[in-house]
């Protein structure tokens, strides 16, 4: 008999222990291993199939023989070096050796039972089998482990040579070997193995080989991709764990893997769903979330990977065995309150997945089971408000799961609608993209039905209710049992009643009886009524929506535009209220920048409104251009052309527009026909041949007897004609001469309404400069027919020639519309004059340049290359190619001057001009006809664009209209026309920029909302520079209308985008300026954030430290201080920014007195210590601590200055008190000593006071120095000369004291104790006084007042001065640059930084600025 087999802990480990002490048992052990990898060939061929022969043709036990082992553990130990072809040899081998022996086991149990009394050889034969079936598994397993690390290191192929002249039968498939071992493996630790190793169990050495081996293969992923071989490693994962008892052992395998494997999670999952349903024990799963649930959540936050892992598995579980989960929650639970995002998100998929699944069986308490599903719902609620916005937005997915399961009762509905509702305007855009989700999905899956119109529901709740009413009995115990059903248990799928009648209910909206289905049942009225309620809830929950989505559609984020737009269109599906009118919303949309978007507006576009029949998508083309606004149709234009372009229009829709236009359609109105003509219109832009099949028709209905029912529709014709083909044009000019007929009697007649007519009239001038081949003789006519209209009384010498006394007659006789209407006519045929030379000139130098080509081949063809680039090289050298050009630009130039001047005899316009002016001038008459004003005003823009001496010569006027003007129409006419102007004339409106920013201020919410878009034009397209006065601009970003800010927000948003930031540039100028607008502190700090927010250059940021600590020095004003200091605390700052804050410390250590101060530099410390690295950290402490000390010795020195001054106070009392008393004692003297000695009678007490108060009173009031400008502006030599008269009286006053024999002793005593206090004072308060380091320094600015002749001990003066230095330097140049911190001193000492600014004061400062008319 064999020695039993020992698992060693590896293979070689069988050639090491065979020196093993004494007192170990022996065991089998290879004796005389062969060195397979030595052999030739043939003789390792030889070798394999021997060994093999043996073991195929012995018994099964062979393998215990010591020379079949040892060369079976010789071939496996080297089975790298066999070929292909003998490895399969000896793998089958042992394979089915193996397969052999597990049946075996059985019929050995049999046997045993049946002659229980021959026991010693069946327990041979059974230590035989047991020696077997572990030597065959070993060895097995070992081939397994050998070859997948010879494939992973690669050297596998390299000893493929041996087997290629073999038979293709024997082709080498691991895979597929691999897959069959651990199958077979598995199979044998699933079989009833107590028979062999008794009742102890199988041996321990066994099952942690095998196991140890197991988890080694299910590191490897491509080991796991193999079908057969992760089923079969499953398998023994959960035979080891749950057969065998090893939970403990096995739990800490899974869990070590699930920690570092990420891939093994969900072939893990299966392996313990397999052992649980397989063997139905869940002890593993058990002991596995336990072990989850009893970690450190501290653990998860460190470990980031593992908890996403542990999550995944956690989820998978829940999954797979829904049930025991659901028993062993409770474990998990605490860790909601975890730091771990990553767990909390699984916790809440697990809930979902118990909430879905744990308890549709209907076995146990039915009651309990609501309650443990209504406790996991609750907890998904409340995490809807969890601080991590992966949680909350996982939390509206599993909502969204839940939905599509039906697993949420229509009493929890609408809380969840309303919590998504409210995630809508979460701050994180994933949170609001799962939350549009969601709302889609329990739009898709309601329970109320198809149609969730409020009033439907109203109406249809109120008859239930009149029927339950009706059918309630009396007896109020009956009522309160029938109550009992809540609706909130009420599953949505379980009653078909509820569902029907919910259906039935909402499907004709027009009959409402026949909503009403007959149910007889009380309860069930009762539920249906309580089901109802809650669709109307619903209802009116999703129809409150409207304007956040309105809202969402204009959100930066690419997500919240898609999924709101999905969203809207499952609203206007459901009937929702308001959901066609939010979807018009996403129209311009269509201009957006972003692909996804664009590509999103159009799917719904095609979606909504052309997969339908050819007459229903022409109608509601139609229908949409009729109600869309003017931007609406610029959008609806751009999406029409490109889905003509891309065919998603059909010819038979366009068909069926033209059947509308033509009234060939029952029923269609005017409006309608308008309608389908714009959307052709639209169509023609990508494919103008559309209009030209129907020309005729358009000239007829357009400007027929229908264009005077539908005012707009000959609007619409004429820009139908303008978008005619060339080839239309042409045959439109040949053979149909009525249509400029109609143009001109569009402009001249007075049938059309005055507000339509306008708009009309526009368009038909435009037309007939697009179509007439003589535009400039036809719009003659027009004129002069509009002209005689007018005027018909009188000539045009009149308007020209007449004095004003005559023109005021005349324009009393004249009607103010048709005036307007002639001054439009006018002004706009000058207009489309100026584009018509502009056109012309373009047309000829593109015939030039396309004439010059076909002349320079054609020489080319003549003659010599060479003679002809060289001739053409000289006329290049002499200028001759641009003689043409220029001479064609100088025509251009005199034939658009001719459009205004009135040189010539025959000039309408240019007779029109001077009398436009005056017109204007004249402010009393027009205030009585405004719309005459805005006619007026329109037309002298216009004629202003056209040429630059009439716009300078009333370039006064317009900004005395654009500022005056009590029509908010005009000014904001004149607002844009300054745009115009700025874009046409930059540099005759240059001076004139700050009243262009003085639109900003207008009290009419129109002008100034179009001030910001003139402005924002000019400045983001580099047509006007940006100036001092781009504070206003700031202030509109806290406008009282929404709109104006969000276009000064977009407005600096933009120009953050250009070059290098010019914010950063402008930000000191901006902040210096708001400081003294006197703004709310509330609108000054959001004006200031968002400015500094869109600085993001850590460069940038760095400097603004060293810019703003630099205007601390500068600035006297506490309230200055504090905004200085906010502007600070919203920097970003780095480790640098840091650094040159603590070294500015000297500039803003004088303010560091004001709490408020004090509190935004803390703010800016706690900032900095979040990122500091401990050596920087140290330095910000220090810092922090130097601060503070500075602030209380501050808060000291203005305690003690107090005190001074109130003591100053006494003592000056004293003071009036004893010079009194000085002068009774002195009258008796005689009157020409009084003179001369004494000026003043308070002199003698006051002129010793003079000359210490000073000092003192400077040295004491270190902090409160705000007096001393005024000082510093009355110069230094005044003050010289106004105390020496003083100091001279005092002088005399002394002497004839001294020469006094009779003198108050209590005088005396009282002017020395007066004199020694106020030296103390001095003394003490210059002590304190040298902590402020900006004072103590010395300028060129003080030393000149030195050296004017002031005493040495006024050094207040000085340090006066050497403050408005710093005052104005940093402040000399708006745009300062980095490193130009030295700036030059303004000339006159009246800065807008030094005193408040107001526009008078900028006004009559500027000497060649325009001046406002009288």
């Amino acid at each position: 008999m064999a020695p039993p087999f020992v698992f060693p802990s590896s293979l070689r480990d069988l050639e090491r222990d065979t020196d093993g002490d004494g007192d170990e048992e022996p065991s089998l052990r290879p004796q005389n291993p062969i060195a397979v990898a030595t052999l030739r060939a043939a003789d390792l061929e030889e070798f394999v199939k021997g060994a093999s022969f043996d073991l195929s043709d012995k018994e099964l036990f062979c393998i215990e023989e010591q020379e079949v082992f040892d060369a079976i553990y010789s071939i496996v130990r080297d089975f790298n070096c066999l070929p292909p072809a003998l490895k399969f040899n000896i793998v089958e081998t042992l394979r089915s050796n193996l397969s052999v022996l597990l049946p075996n086991i059985d019929s050995l149990s049999r046997a045993s039972m049946s002659s229980p009394s021959d026991t010693t050889p069946i327990n041979d034969r059974i230590a035989s089998h047991r020696n077997a079936l572990k030597i065959y598994s070993f060895f097995l397993i070992s081939i397994v482990l050998t070859e997948e690390s010879a494939a992973e290191t690669g050297t596998g192929a390299k000893v493929t040579a041996h087997g290629r002249k073999k038979n293709h039968v024997y082709a080498w498939n691991w895979e597929a070997q691999r897959g069959r071992i651990m199958s077979l493996v598995a199979n044998s630790l699933e079989a009833d193995l107590s028979l062999l190793f008794g009742p102890g169990g199988i041996d321990e050495r066994y099952l942690s080989f095998v196991s140890k081996c197991t988890f080694v293969l299910c590191e490897n992923q491509n080991v796991l991709k193999d079908e057969d071989t992760r089923n079969g490693l499953c398998r023994i994962i959960g035979a080891n764990a749950t057969k065998h008892q090893r939970i403990s052992q096995i739990s800490a395998s899974v869990s070590h893997l699930i920690h570092k494997f990420d891939f093994t999670v969900p072939h893990l999952a299966e392996a313990v769903a397999s052992a649980e349903k397989k063997f139905g024990d869940g002890s593993l799963a058990i002991s596995l979330v336990r072990e989850i649930g009893r970690a450190d959540p501290k653990e998860y936050a460190r470990d980031s990977v593992g908890a996403d892992n542990v999550g995944r598995f956690l989820v998978e579980l829940a999954d797979r065995l829904p049930k025991l989960m659901s028993t062993n929650i409770g474990v998990l639970i605490p860790h909601f309150g975890g730091e771990s995002y990553k767990i909390r998100n699984a916790l809440v998929g697990v809930l979902g997945k118990l909430a879905a699944k744990a308890f549709k069986d209907v076995e146990g308490d039915s009651n309990a089971r609501l309650r443990s599903k209504q406790a996991m719902l609750e907890i998904l609620i409340e995490r809807c408000r969890d601080v991590s916005a992966y949680t909350r937005s996982r939390v509206l997915q599993v909502w969204s799961e839940l939905c599509e399961e039906n697993s949420i009762s229509i009493g929890l509905w609408n809380e969840v609608a309303s919590v998504a509702s409210g995630r809508l305007e979460d701050k994180s855009a994933i949170v609001r993209k799962s939350a549009l989700q969601l709302l889609i999905t329990m739009l898709q899956h309601n329970p109320f039905g198809p149609q969730l119109r409020t009033a439907t529901f109203e109406a249809t709740l109120e008859k239930y209710k009149e029927k339950l009413q009706g059918m309630e009995p009396s007896n109020p115990d009956k009522d309160e049992v029938a109550n009992d059903c809540s609706p909130g248990e009420v599953i949505v799928g379980q009653d078909e009643s509820i569902s029907d009648s919910c259906l039935a209910s909402s499907q004709d909206q027009n009959d409402c009886d026949a909503t009403i289905v007959d149910i007889t049942n009380l309860e069930q009225i009762r539920v249906l009524v309580a089901s109802l309620e809650a669709g109307l809830r619903f209802s009116k929950c999703i129809t409150s929506l409207m304007p956040i989505l309105v809202q969402l559609l204009a959100s930066s984020s690419a997500t919240d535009v898609e999924n709101t737009i999905l969203l809207l269109m499952r609203c206007r599906q459901f009937q929702i209220e308001g959901s066609e009118a939010a979807l018009r919303k996403m129209l311009p949309l269509v201009f957006s920048q972003d692909k996804s978007i664009y590509e999103a507006v159009e799917s719904a576009f095609i979606t909504l409104y052309t997969r339908k029949s050819p007459t229903e998508t022409a109608k509601c083309l139609l229908d949409l251009a009729i109600d869309c606004s003017i931007g609406d149709l610029a959008a609806l234009e751009s999406l029409v052309s490109s889905l003509v372009s891309k065919a998603e229009i059909s010819s038979s829709t366009v068909s069926a527009l033209w059947d509308y236009f033509c009234f060939n359609i029952n029923g269609v109105r005017p409006v309608q026909s308008r309608g389908a003509l714009s959307i052709l219109c639209m169509a023609a832009k990508s494919s103008p041949s559309i209009l030209g099949t129907h020309l005729q028709d358009i000239i007829d209905i357009g400007f027929g007897r229908w264009a005077k029912e539908e005012p707009l529709l000959a609007r619409t014709a004429c820009l139908a004609l303008q978008r005619l083909s060339d080839e239309d044009k042409g045959k439109l000019i040949n053979t149909n001469s009525r249509v400029f007929a109609a143009l001109q009697g569009l402009v001249t007649s007075f049938s059309i309404p005055e507000k339509i007519w306008y708009g009309a009239a526009d368009k038909a001038i435009s037309t007939i400069y697009t179509l007439h081949p003589a535009p400039e003789i036809f719009a003659t006519e027009t004129a002069k027919k509009s002209l005689s209209s007018v005027f018909s009384v009188l000539g045009t010498e009149d308007v020209s020639n007449g004095d004003e006394t005559e023109n005021d007659a005349s324009l009393s006789s004249v009607s103010p519309s048709k005036l307007g209407r002639f001054l439009f006519v006018i002004s706009h045929i000058a207009l489309n004059h100026l584009v018509y030379i502009e056109n012309s000139v373009r047309k000829i130098q593109k015939q030039i340049r396309k004439n010059e080509k076909s002349q320079s081949t054609t020489e080319d063809l003549q003659s010599d290359v060479s003679k002809s680039s060289e001739a053409q090289g000289i006329n290049a050298e002499l200028g001759l190619g641009a003689t043409i050009d220029i001479a064609i630009e100088s025509l251009a130039e005199r034939a658009e001057k001719e459009i205004v001047c009135c040189s010539s005899e025959k000039n309408l316009i240019g007779h029109c001009g001077p009398f436009l002016s005056k017109l204007c001038r004249n402010l009393t008459l027009l205030q009585k006809f405004p719309d005459l004003q805005a006619s007026a005003m329109l037309a002298l823009c216009r004629l202003m664009i056209i040429n630059a001496e009439f716009c300078e010569a009333n370039l006064q006027i317009l900004f005395t209209v654009a500022e005056s003007a009590p029509s908010e129409i005009v000014r904001s006419n004149c607002t844009i026309a300054l745009g115009d102007l700025a874009v046409r004339f930059p540099n005759l409106l240059e001076p004139w920029t700050e009243y262009i920013y003085a639109r900003l201020r207008d009290p009419s919410v129109p002008v100034r909302k179009n001030a910001v878009l003139v402005i924002s034009h000019l400045i983001l397209n580099d047509m006007m520079k940006v100036k001092g006065y781009i504070n206003e601009m700031t202030v509109r970003i806290e406008d009282e209308d929404e709109r104006i800010s969000s276009l000064a927000k977009l407005f600096f948003h933009e120009l953050s985008k250009k070059g290098s930031n010019p914010i950063y540039n402008l930000l000191p100028d901006i902040l210096g300026r708001l400081c003294n607008q006197h703004l709310k502190e509330e609108t000054f700090c959001n004006i200031m954030q968002f400015l500094i927010n869109s600085i993001k250059k850590d460069k940038q940021m760095e400097a603004l430290v060293d810019k703003l600590c630099n205007r601390f020095a500068g600035v006297n004003d506490v309230r200055q201080w504090e905004y200085i200091s906010y502007c600070l605390s919203q920097l970003t700052f780095t480790e640098k920014g840091v650094k040159k804050l603590i070294d500015n410390f000297k500039m803003f250590e004088h303010a560091l007195s004001e709490n408020s101060v004090m509190n935004h530099f803390r703010s800016v410390i706690s900032k900095c210590k979040k990122f500091a690295k401990p050596e920087l950290k140290v330095c910000i402490e220090e810092f922090e601590e130097k601060l503070s000390k500075v602030h209380q010795e501050k808060k000291e020195q203005e305690e003690t200055t107090k005190n001074a001054e109130a003591h100053r106070q006494r003592i000056g009392s004293l003071d009036e008190f004893l010079a009194t008393k000085e002068v009774s004692q002195n009258s008796e003297n005689s009157a020409e000593e009084e003179t001369s000695e004494v000026v003043d009678p308070s002199v003698d007490s006051s002129t010793e006071h003079m000359e210490n108060t000073p000092e003192c009173s400077d040295h004491t009031s270190t902090e409160n120095f705000q007096t001393s400008p005024p000082v510093t502006e009355s110069g230094g030599a005044g003050e010289i000369e106004s105390t020496q008269p003083v100091r001279k009286g005092v002088s005399r006053s002394r002497a004839k004291k001294t020469r006094d024999p009779v003198s108050d002793p209590l005088v005396d005593r009282s002017t020395e104790y007066k004199e020694n206090t106020l030296e103390h004072s001095a003394d003490t308060s210059t002590e304190n006084s040298q902590t402020s380091a900006p004072l103590t320094e010395s300028g060129d600015a003080g030393e000149a007042c030195h050296g004017q002749g002031q005493r040495k001990p006024e050094i207040p003066l000085q340090r006066t001065q050497q403050t408005v230095v710093q005052l104005d330097a940093p402040l000399a140049q708006p745009e300062d640059k980095e490193g130009d911190d030295a700036a030059v001193l303004p000339p006159s000492g009246n800065s807008i930084y030094s005193m408040p600014f107001s526009d008078d004061l900028a006004l009559r400062s500027r000497n060649s600025g325009p001046q406002w008319c009288a």
